[in-house]
């Protein structure tokens, strides 16, 4: 069998939705098999365990060599932040480091190849994408958020530490206490603690609410759904090129070209 032969079968292979369900079967095992690992089983059960978990990195290895031969250009493979993930956790998981110093990265790096996941379902990798694209507009959202936090943490230590040290006693206490505020949990008792000294204190809490609870998480969720929404379309436009679809940018440029020939002519 030559190489082309090779090379049409992992193709083949690859693109199998058999195939592709069988290894988020195993994903899914892994998954389950690093949690059983959590409880006290019997010696001989974890015997058992060690064995699958060989066999589950074998097959990640089968699949990964099945998906570097599928790929026409060798050198674009590892250009790929997914291929270069998936192959390390593959590789690390094949060093015999269970008995060593590292067995707890050995253990951890077993964590991770849940993250395989990500990289076979398109649209987990579309969301990460997203993700990890919004993080700079993110950035400035989150040291707004970070001023207005320390603002009302200095004045809250500033008035309420005679009422309850414990929680208004410095400036980082009153910042934690401050995100129990805004994660509502138990918030009311921290206010009404406070209402029996100053009565109104109620509108530097209520304040404090609006700006972050209201404000600025519902600008994290209008920024990564902006960014989602651009990377559906860029995915759109890269499915229509790959299928021969011209798009609007294409058909635009295509006019333009007609207009400069009907005016030269």
């Amino acid at each position: 069998m030559n190489f082309s032969k090779i090379q049409s079968f992992s193709i083949r292979l690859k693109t199998n939705k058999i195939f592709e369900l069988f290894v988020i079967g195993i994903i899914v095992f892994s998954a389950l098999l690093i949690g059983a690992k959590t409880y006290e089983i019997p010696t001989s059960a974890m015997s058992v365990l060690k064995l699958l978990d060989w066999f589950i990195t074998f097959i990640f290895l089968f699949e990964i060599v099945i998906r570097f031969i599928a790929e026409e250009n060798k050198k674009l493979f590892f250009t790929k932040g997914w291929n270069i993930f998936d192959t390390l956790i593959v590789i690390v998981s094949l060093i015999p480091i269970e008995d060593s110093e590292l067995a707890l990265v050995g253990r951890l790096i077993r964590i991770f190849r849940v993250m395989r996941m990500v990289s076979f379902v398109p649209e987990l990798r579309l969301l990460l994408n997203s993700l990890l694209r919004a993080l700079p507009q993110l950035g400035y959202v989150v040291l707004l958020m970070f001023i207005i936090f320390y603002i009302y943490a200095a004045i809250g230590s500033s008035f309420f530490a005679g009422i309850n040290s414990e929680l208004w006693g410095d400036i980082s206490i009153s910042m934690l206490t401050l995100f129990r505020v805004m994660t509502f949990e138990d918030w009311t008792d921290v206010m009404y603690e406070i209402m029996d000294v100053h009565s109104l204190s109620w509108i530097y809490f209520l304040s404090f609410i609006f700006l972050t609870t209201f404000a600025f998480l519902n600008m994290v969720i209008g920024i990564v759904v902006n960014v989602l929404e651009d990377e559906h379309s860029k995915e759109k436009e890269a499915q229509d090129k790959e299928e021969g679809k011209l798009t609007i940018e294409d058909l635009s440029a295509q006019i333009n070209e007609l207009k400069k020939l009907i005016s030269n002519k």
